[in-house]
């Protein structure tokens, strides 16, 4: 399985971050073999769309799963009208996120777990 991972630097070891589509940095990592690449996430610094632009460019990286700590309804909708599932809540170390994922500790959101803009420090959307 393939699985995006949104975070705050460029190792296993460093922490999922809380933001989907402002995140600094996306892990994509094989579960299986746990070889991963680091993509740096343009949506970061976007003025607006960035939940989108960022499911866009996960969903052309062939990822079946995102784990991260929230996820606005915009790339929900974009992520999962694309077949791909949505972890959200998760915290702690990219390696521990993994594990818990194997382990089937971790289950898909319903929906999104905040409001519009988010990510933005606005939380009422």
């Amino acid at each position: 399985m393939i699985i995006a991972i949104s975070a705050s630097s460029t190792e296993l070891d460093g922490q999922v971050n809380p933001r989907f589509g402002r995140c600094e940095k996306f892990i994509i990592v094989n579960s299986e073999t746990m070889d991963f690449e680091v993509i740096d996430n343009e949506g970061e610094q976007a003025g607006g769309g960035a939940g989108v632009a960022t499911a866009q460019k996960i969903a052309g990286k062939g990822v079946g799963v995102v784990i991260t700590g929230n996820c606005g309804p915009n790339a929900y909708k974009t992520l999962t009208a694309a077949g791909i599932k949505v972890i959200t809540g998760v915290t702690g170390t990219i390696k521990n996120a993994i594990e818990e994922f194997k382990d089937g500790k971790l289950t898909p959101a319903p929906d999104a777990s905040v409001n519009n803009h988010f990510g933005r420090g606005n939380a009422a959307g």
